[in-house]
Order: structure tokens, then C-alpha cells, then sequence
């Protein structure tokens, strides 16, 4: 295929999409002719029909991916009819694409057109995923460091907020911190909350903001008494993760939070760089 045709294609696919309720989606009928296929029954029997058995072995429901519709078309003379549609999603076309008849142009170009697409959307989602997960570390830094602060006005010093901790951590994932790391595969000399999912970051950090709040409510002092309430605010945060089917100490390891946001950091330099170009 020339460049030009390929040129040629893309804006075609591209001027094709529409947008219905915030989400990017193409009609089965202004596809249909784009793949390179002149009867509607054809493409529906075979390609359509074979598309939504590949979305349900994939996992997915097919009612999010193609949803029937109907639409008004002019036979001409000013006279329209009804006809049946198909509203799909960039998903739902590279499936279509992957079951078209590859020896069409049309087909092979949409096959690396929605599998390009579609890809996309994963990078960008996964990099959404990552920038909250730095987010949430960052926030349990801060809420950590002010629980440590409130604590040492209240006769706890570094030594004893690290022991508070720990029991907090035992508390939530009903082991302690060291076991959990070599369970995990965590370098010792690591903080366990860097290698954490979000979910188990944001558990912690609510863990601690409970603390740092009912220290201050209860006006408590002394090491036994806010150890006491970290492990029960910490056992109440097991407690909600049990109910919801997530048990915290069986969730893998994520990579260190601080590779991530080194690698955020450098994506965005080259942004900005090639913006500047």
C-alpha cells in the first residue's frame, strides 16, 4: 500500500469517529464500506457476528462494545427510510478488523489502525494508573510526617513512631513489616509503602489520617495509648478491605514508586521538549 493511499485511509477512518456520551465511537454502517465490504448482510454475518464472539472470550460484555441502533438513510428523492446500526467502540472496531478479510487493503490497514489505537488508550490509561499511585505515596508521606509531628509534642519521638508504625502495619496486613517484605520480595532496607498498590497505599494513608485525628480528638499522650489507636484504626481499614473481597497481604508487589515517577518525570521532560521543537 502507497503512502498516499495509506494517507488517504487514515483521515477516512478518522473523520469517521464520532463522539456520543463523552466516549469515541464509529457506525457499523460508515465502517462497513470503509472495510471494503458492499453488502450490510455480509459484513454483519461475517465479520460483525465473529467480532462479538471474540468480545465475550475475551471477558468483555458486548452491550458495552456494540450497541444496536437504528438511523434514518435517503433512498433518494427526498425519501428516507429506517435501517438497523451498530454503534462501536474502538474496541469493538479492532475486533471487527482482526475478522475482517485481511486480503483487503481496507481491513489490513484497519487491522494496525484501531490495534495502534487501541494501544493508546492502554498507555495512557496505565499512565493515569501510575500517576495515581505516585500521588497516593506522596500523600502518605505527608500525612505520615504530620502524624509524626503531632506525636512528638506528645512524647513520641522518631524511635517510637517507627515502633507505631510497624505495629499499624501488623495490624493491617496481619503480619509484620519484615515478614511482609520477604513475602512480597521487598529489599529490607526498603520502605514497605514503595513497592505497595495503590489500593494498599490509600489504605495505610487512611489508616493514618484516622489517627492523626482521634490523637488530637481523644487528647491522647504516651506510647501505649496512640499505639493502641493506630492498631485499631488500622484493623478497622482490614476490617473494610475483608468486606470488599481485597486482603491486602496477598496483593502483589508494584514496582518501586520511585522508578515510576522518575520515568513520569523523564516522559514529561521529552514532552515538553519535543513541544518546544
Amino acid at each position: 500500500m502507497k503512502q498516499k493511499e495509506i494517507k488517504e485511509l487514515f483521515v477516512r477512518f478518522e473523520s469517521a469517529a464520532i463522539e456520543i456520551e463523552s466516549l469515541e465511537c464509529w457506525s457499523a454502517r460508515e465502517l462497513q464500506p470503509l472495510l471494503g465490504y458492499a453488502k450490510w448482510d455480509n459484513f454483519v454475518n461475517n465479520v460483525i457476528v465473529k467480532a462479538k464472539q471474540a468480545c465475550l472470550t475475551a471477558g468483555e460484555k458486548g452491550e458495552n462494545h456494540f450497541r444496536d441502533v437504528t438511523k434514518m438513510v435517503s433512498i433518494g428523492s427526498g425519501v428516507e427510510k429506517q435501517v438497523d446500526d451498530i454503534l462501536l467502540t474502538r474496541y469493538a472496531c479492532y475486533l471487527i478488523a482482526q475478522n475482517g478479510d485481511s486480503r483487503k487493503p481496507e481491513v489490513a490497514f484497519a487491522q494496525s489502525y484501531f490495534a495502534v489505537q487501541t494501544r493508546r488508550a492502554e498507555v495512557i490509561e496505565q499512565r493515569f494508573q501510575e500517576i495515581e499511585r505516585v500521588k497516593a505515596r506522596e500523600k502518605l508521606t505527608k500525612t505520615e510526617k504530620q502524624l509524626s509531628g503531632i506525636l512528638y509534642e506528645r512524647g513520641i519521638d522518631q524511635k517510637g513512631f517507627g515502633m507505631i508504625r510497624s505495629k499499624g502495619d501488623k495490624a493491617l496486613f496481619k503480619i509484620d513489616t519484615l515478614t511482609l517484605k520477604r513475602k512480597m520480595g521487598i529489599p529490607e532496607k526498603k520502605p514497605l509503602a514503595d513497592f505497595l498498590p495503590t489500593v494498599s497505599i490509600k489504605a495505610k494513608d487512611l489508616a493514618a489520617e484516622m489517627t492523626n485525628v482521634n490523637v488530637q480528638t481523644k487528647d491522647l499522650y504516651g506510647q501505649k495509648p496512640i499505639e493502641e489507636e493506630h492498631i485499631d484504626n488500622n484493623s478497622a481499614v482490614r476490617k473494610m478491605l475483608l468486606n470488599r473481597g481485597i486482603k491486602p497481604e496477598d496483593l502483589p508487589k508494584s514496582e518501586d514508586v520511585n522508578k515510576v515517577k522518575r520515568r513520569l518525570e523523564k516522559d514529561n521532560r521529552n514532552i515538553l521538549k519535543n513541544k518546544g521543537q
